[in-house]
């Protein structure tokens, strides 16, 4: 079999486990999406609808791990093939985790639908957190899909923003428990969803630093966002 031939079945591999990753991260867009609606409309369907597709999105992990492994046992691939399929590992074990946070907010959504929300309670504050959160998924995915580094350096850039929209709704929710101890326990569960939200930005910035690993063969984990670009540059150096 010639080299070529060996080449064009490695991109296809490639190119079909790359196509399943971005099915699933739409998969988890929508999970989040769907269970910030099962909150805000007291919607105990809407949350078991994406309790329903978790067991998909988990599902769809088991399955590209084990591509994945299929793959670098036959084709020992070196250099930026090898870094492909060690970001498509990242990628779907973030998207999964994402899933779970998406499932989390399912099940408060399905306590709270029975027991109502106080109105003053910050559920637009919720939901523009979340607006945030599916914004830097559905970027990093779009970067995913194309290879573009200058894409994921925006969701490092931006991922500060989820985390100060978490401080403010964290200052917020204490602030009713400390006025009203009546709305004590949906402020703590509130607590819960704020944080899920902003573990879906911490996923999407993973799956970003994972992006420019592949494009630029260095690992920016743990970097601070303004400075990934200068470790880039010393990387090329």
């Amino acid at each position: 079999m010639s080299d070529k031939h060996l080449s064009t079945q490695f991109d296809a591999e490639l190119s079909g486990i790359c196509a399943r990753v971005l099915e699933m991260g739409g998969l988890v867009e929508s999970q989040v999406a769907l269970a910030l609606h099962a909150l805000t409309k007291a919607s105990a369907e809407s949350a078991e609808q994406v309790l329903q597709v978790e067991t998909r999105v988990n599902r769809m992990e088991i399955e590209i791990d084990r591509d994945l492994q299929a793959t670098i046992a036959l084709r020992q691939p070196a250099a930026r093939d090898l870094r492909l399929l060690i970001a498509v590992s990242r990628a779907s074990a973030n998207l999964e985790r994402a899933g779970d946070e998406a499932a989390r907010i399912a099940r408060i959504a399905q306590r709270l639908a029975g027991t109502g929300i106080a109105p003053r309670m910050p559920l637009a504050d919720l939901a523009f957190e979340a607006d945030l959160a599916i914004a830097q998924l559905r970027k990093t995915l779009d970067a995913f899909a194309r290879l573009d580094a200058p894409r994921a350096f925006e969701v490092l850039a931006q991922d500060d923003q989820i985390d100060r929209e978490f401080e403010g709704l964290l200052r917020k929710l204490i602030t009713f428990m400390m006025e009203d101890p009546r709305t004590i326990s949906a402020s703590i569960d509130l607590v819960f969803v704020a944080k899920a939200i902003e573990r879906v930005g911490d996923h999407a910035k993973n799956l970003a630093e994972a992006i420019i690993y592949v494009v630029e063969g260095t690992d920016v984990r743990h970097a601070a966002p303004d400075a990934a670009d200068g470790v880039v540059r010393r990387g090329r150096g």
